[in-house]
């Protein structure tokens, strides 16, 4: 990747926050009218300050003039538990794009500021949020909180993450989905963004380790990011091509036709053996096309959000 690259990638994500903020702000004036109700946290009255709660809403003007504390109270006040998965192997930088915009994202950047806008919902509820990111180990773990600190400390590791040049190559989903699914105690609502290539780990041991997220009653939500002309439809002029693999480095030189039916095909049974798996644990499944936009992913969130509170 040259300087120019780097450029526009740390232009496009220098304010993952502002990003995010646009993504949800568009999301929200699609909706029109919105079915999810309490989606903003609206301030509806005040009650008496008890001793020993939070001060973290008391109404500090009406106690100018009142000389009481209330605090303020909201439409919808809830403790939701939300942790973010990310898988930063190599694959995920699939396709290389020179100039990123927020409509124009391979895997990894599409799934940082769909995280970051889960997260600005998130905080918008005052609800708490953790991360995960792996790759060819367990790079980064943080519990769920909801802190303005946190908050911000999520976004930089996300932003780190959208202008890194040189990912770890290899995925091993099926060891590091297991220490997740240890470190988070409390029942929380999870969300696993991957494109589930992986080297090293057969199907059923990936299966055996997304059924182990379920464990202490979680709800999970996998969003199978890829980019579907290339990656799903084998789309590719038919001229000689040299085909790498980024997580081993084999390459092969052939014409596309020439392997697209068998390509198709394979990649159409892995894809069926994966959402009945899904089914079978309980796992949402929802593919998402990452040359689309974020809607799916936002649509999923909020009515997976409503059934699990």
């Amino acid at each position: 990747m040259d300087l120019r690259s780097e450029l526009d990638k740390a232009s496009l994500f220098q304010n993952l926050e502002l990003l995010a903020q646009q993504v949800v702000e568009g999301f929200i004036s699609g909706i029109h009218k919105s079915p999810f109700h309490g989606f903003s946290a609206e301030f509806a009255e005040h009650k008496i300050y008890n001793k020993g709660e939070s001060t973290k809403h008391i109404d500090w003007k009406l106690f100018a003039k009142t000389d009481k504390l209330y605090t303020k109270r909201y439409e919808e006040e809830t403790n939701l538990r939300c942790h973010m998965i990310l898988d930063n192997s190599a694959s995920m930088y699939y396709p290389e794009i020179a100039n990123p915009t927020i409509d124009n994202l391979n895997k990894i950047g599409f799934g940082v500021l769909a995280i970051a806008a889960i997260m600005n919902i998130l905080k918008r509820q005052r609800d708490a949020v953790g991360l995960s990111v792996f790759s060819d180990s367990y790079s980064f773990y943080s519990t769920e909180k909801g802190s303005e600190r946190h908050h911000q400390m999520l976004l930089s590791k996300l932003s780190e993450i959208s202008l890194d040049t040189k990912p770890a190559k290899q995925t091993d989903i099926y060891t590091y989905l297991h220490l997740i699914a240890e470190k988070i105690k409390r029942r929380s609502l999870i969300f696993l963004f991957t494109d589930m290539f992986q080297t090293t780990t057969d199907d059923e041991r990936i299966f055996d380790a997304l059924r182990h997220l379920k464990y202490n009653k979680h709800e999970v939500v996998l969003f199978h990011l890829l980019d579907a002309d290339k990656e799903l439809h084998f789309d590719f002029s038919n001229a000689p091509k040299r085909f790498l693999d980024v997580e081993t480095g084999e390459h092969i030189d052939l014409f596309s036709d020439t392997v697209k039916e068998g390509y198709e095909k394979a990649i159409k049974t892995y894809f069926d053996s994966l959402k009945l798996k899904c089914a079978q644990y309980k796992i949402k499944y929802v593919e998402v096309d990452v040359r689309g936009d974020f809607s799916k992913v936002l649509n999923t969130f909020m009515g997976e959000r409503q059934k699990f509170l």
